[in-house]
């Protein structure tokens, strides 16, 4: 299996409001930047059986390890090392992660994804422009 990265790292000024945002987001408050193409995702993976967001989440501001989260299930929420772990349980031609890591005073947000065959490949491929306009948004909304 190939795997590709979307990394995306931006200075943070407050890491107390920062982490406020990452462990609030989706269900509700959505995805805080281009909200109609995760909603779009959402109902794309909803006709193709998956859970969509209609999961949305447990509680609007606290993250567990195993919650779900719209499309996502939480590998990782450890606030105080500054580690959310996002595992994608879509149905995809793969598996994805979506990681947020504050290190030396930076968010480091990172979408992983592990395709499988070459409709792993296209997919990718075919997300990276819709990756290029949401990911960056997203962290400066985050930091």
């Amino acid at each position: 299996m190939i795997e590709y990265f979307d990394r995306r790292t931006g200075k943070i000024t407050d890491r107390k409001t920062t982490l406020e945002r990452i462990w609030a987001i989706g269900g509700q408050r959505g995805w805080y930047y281009g909200n109609w193409m995760w909603k779009l995702r959402g109902y794309m993976d909803e006709i193709a059986g998956g859970p969509g967001l209609r999961r949305g989440r447990r509680h609007p501001s606290d993250l567990r390890a195993g919650d779900y989260l719209d499309v996502w299930r939480v590998q990782v929420a450890d606030r105080e090392a500054g580690r959310l772990l996002l595992y994608a349980e879509m149905k995809l031609p793969g598996e994805a992660w979506l990681e947020f890591r504050i290190v030396d005073g930076h968010l480091v947000q990172t979408a992983s994804f592990r395709a499988k065959g070459l409709a792993g490949k296209l997919y990718w491929y075919t997300m990276l422009p819709f990756h290029g306009f949401i990911f960056p948004g997203m962290i400066r909304k985050l930091i």
